[in-house]
């Protein structure tokens, strides 16, 4: 299975064609990506709480926010990307593996 590299989101079902551009990296998602270029890290963090906010972390900031920070930093672009978004408190295995079920 595909997935976008800077958000994790698999290229299946509904969002089989959302793949907003190919990079060097790979494929980008049409929500971490405007035209040619991928999003800021710190705009595609904004979309990741907003997104775990609004589905699974029942309007907890904070866990959303850890929920972000764990996701991205599990992908390999974000190894190589680094931003001062990704540094702070993440969440535990439990906490993403309950919220991915959620999904």
């Amino acid at each position: 299975m595909t997935s976008c590299i800077t958000c994790g989101m698999p290229f299946e079902g509904e969002h089989k064609d959302m793949v907003g551009l190919q990079s060097l990296y790979g494929p980008v998602c049409t929500f971490c990506s405007v035209g040619d270029k991928i999003k800021t890290g710190d705009e595609i963090f904004e979309g990741g709480v907003q997104f775990f906010l609004s589905t699974v972390a029942g309007g907890d900031l904070e866990l959303a926010q850890r929920l972000v920070r764990k996701n991205m930093k599990s992908l390999p672009y974000w190894q190589e990307h680094s931003f001062e978004g990704l540094s702070g408190p993440e969440a535990t295995d439990e906490e993403f593996q309950i919220a991915m079920m959620k999904l």
